[in-house]
């Protein structure tokens, strides 16, 4: 039986925190070519997860600790939708070829994520070309606007006060 314990949340939490990523994964699926994915995400605030979508799954998202906002998109950008996962909802499934983003909102923030395997990379296809990548400077504001973001409302790039 696989399980995973308080004591395993607190020390991903942990390695979430000291990773430059700010993530740190725990998968219950053996191999990346498991035809299921199973894994516990800790996701510490400031982690940044860019717009993307798997075309071949869906995926389920379900907190166990910590809130999280789910943002899904249109091609063009505009949010569609806005979850606040782990206070107004405890699981939702994104359907396949659905564009999406998650944004931690707490310390110590964990989610679980089950969706259908092999494991693909994400290449840049697969991303919104108006959010920039992970590590370019703009990601603070991406994830600042993340908080509150509307639905029909698009990013648009603020310039330093």
């Amino acid at each position: 039986m696989k399980q995973i314990t308080p004591n395993d949340l607190a020390t991903l939490s942990q390695q979430a925190a000291g990773a430059a990523r700010l993530r740190s994964n725990l998968n219950l699926h053996a191999e990346l070519s498991d035809p299921v994915q199973r894994l516990a995400i800790a996701m510490e605030p400031g982690t940044y997860i860019r717009p993307h979508r798997h075309l071949q799954t869906w995926e389920v998202l379900t907190p166990l600790t910590g809130r999280f906002v789910v943002l899904l998109f249109n091609d063009a950008g505009s949010v569609l939708q806005r979850t606040l996962l782990g206070e107004e909802t405890t699981l939702i499934e994104i359907p396949a070829g659905a564009w999406h983003a998650v944004l931690s909102l707490d310390n110590g923030g964990v989610i679980f994520e089950v969706k259908q395997g092999p494991y693909l990379a994400l290449s840049e296809e697969h991303c919104q070309q108006w959010a920039p990548r992970e590590g370019e400077a703009e990601c603070g504001q991406v994830m600042a606007w993340y908080r509150s973001a509307g639905v029909g409302e698009q990013f648009s790039q603020q310039p330093n006060a």
